[in-house]
């Protein structure tokens, strides 16, 4: 392919934006109203986690939460339930605290600028562009993965973007290519660029607006870039997670701390070794059966988790020493958060004991 004149930023924006008129999502559930509360919440739910993934959980929490007030007044541990299996559950701890700022302390008003934004619980200057731009129309960049993909590759820029070299770069060239005018569309249709034609794997190169001035596709670089963190062996941890139930078949959960991994969530009690569980959290046991492992992979290591059927000497007095406790009822299932694969495990235990399983 003969490489032309690098486009300018007008000519950069200008075949972006003609491509997204013609091309770009519309219709997702929180572009019908585009508040700076509904554009908040859908770009924190996107963080990490695709839009057909998103839009259930979106749905469901906006009708629970239709605003910034409705969102400050909830308990955390209802927060939390709704965004039980969306994972990075920081996102959802951070979102509450920053609705009791916007709404208790600004009047249920978002800042007006991206430096404003940023100041506020797990809004990173990237979605604090994104708020502003689609919300107001202000002029704002964002940097996002799909950004960053697309950047990378039409300016054929090597390194892995988490290297601060590598995102000063990409920062600067988001800057310059972000229009004066129709920011918000520009902003949608860079993300929607990388959603579905800029994909990670495969891009779809041929029905790419950028695709005569890329330098990436001209050299032969769209598997290789952008370049991939450099890869590590995560290690891995154990746990053994204690099944207690009472006589009214319910499963005892405890509360974790409130920071730190599953921070708030509701989880079954943990031990590193069945033999100090008796005296480390004060449960008098009778007997105890390890069940099937299963693995748990977060960004920095993988968990194998070993659950264990406990059976207390005597369930009625058998409460546990330490952090908050509550009785887990499959059958009539509360609103709290709980760990991913704590409510796998809840779900299957429900299921077995449905059949007339062992318990």
């Amino acid at each position: 392919m003969t490489q032309t004149r690098p486009l300018s930023p007008t000519q950069f924006s200008a075949a972006v934006l003609e491509w997204f008129d013609r091309h770009g999502r519309t219709d997702l559930p929180w572009q019908a109203n585009k508040s700076a509360y509904n554009t908040w919440i859908s770009e924190i739910m996107l963080q990490q986690t695709q839009v057909a993934t998103v839009i259930p959980y979106y749905q469901r929490f906006i009708e629970r939460f239709p605003d910034v007030h409705a969102l400050a007044d909830a308990d955390i541990d209802e927060v939390l339930h709704l965004w039980t299996g969306l994972g990075y559950y920081a996102r959802a701890r951070n979102l509450h605290k920053t609705a009791r700022i916007v709404s208790r302390e600004l009047g249920g008003n978002f800042p007006q600028s991206v430096a404003e934004l940023e100041q506020l619980p797990g809004i990173g200057r990237s979605t604090a562009g994104a708020i502003l731009s689609i919300s107001t129309g202000k002029r704002a960049a964002i940097l996002d993965g799909n950004v960053k993909r697309v950047l990378a590759r039409f300016y054929a820029i090597e390194g892995w973007p988490g290297q601060p070299a590598v995102t000063r770069t990409l920062w600067e060239l988001a800057e310059r290519n972000t229009p004066q005018q129709r920011v918000g569309d520009y902003t949608q249709a860079m993300m929607d660029l990388g959603a579905t034609l800029c994909t990670r794997s495969k891009p779809s190169c041929l029905l790419c607006p950028l695709q005569q001035e890329c330098k990436a596709l001209a050299l032969g670089l769209t598997d290789s870039l952008p370049s991939p963190r450099p890869r590590k062996t995560l290690p891995v941890k154990q746990t053994q997670m204690l099944i207690i139930r009472d006589d009214d078949d319910r499963i005892l959960l405890t509360q974790r701390p409130p920071s730190g991994i599953w921070g708030g969530l509701w989880s079954l009690p943990e031990v590193q070794d069945l033999r100090d569980a008796a005296h480390a959290l004060g449960l008098d046991i009778d007997s105890a059966t390890a069940l099937e492992p299963l693995r748990h992979t977060f960004s920095h290591y993988h968990l194998d988790i070993t659950p264990v059927m406990v059976q207390l000497k005597d369930p009625a007095n058998g409460v546990m020493e330490g952090p908050p406790t509550l009785w887990y009822n499959s059958r009539q299932p509360q609103n709290i958060g709980l760990a991913a694969p704590v409510k796998r495990l809840l779900d299957q235990l429900a299921r077995a004991s449905h059949r007339g399983g062992t318990r």
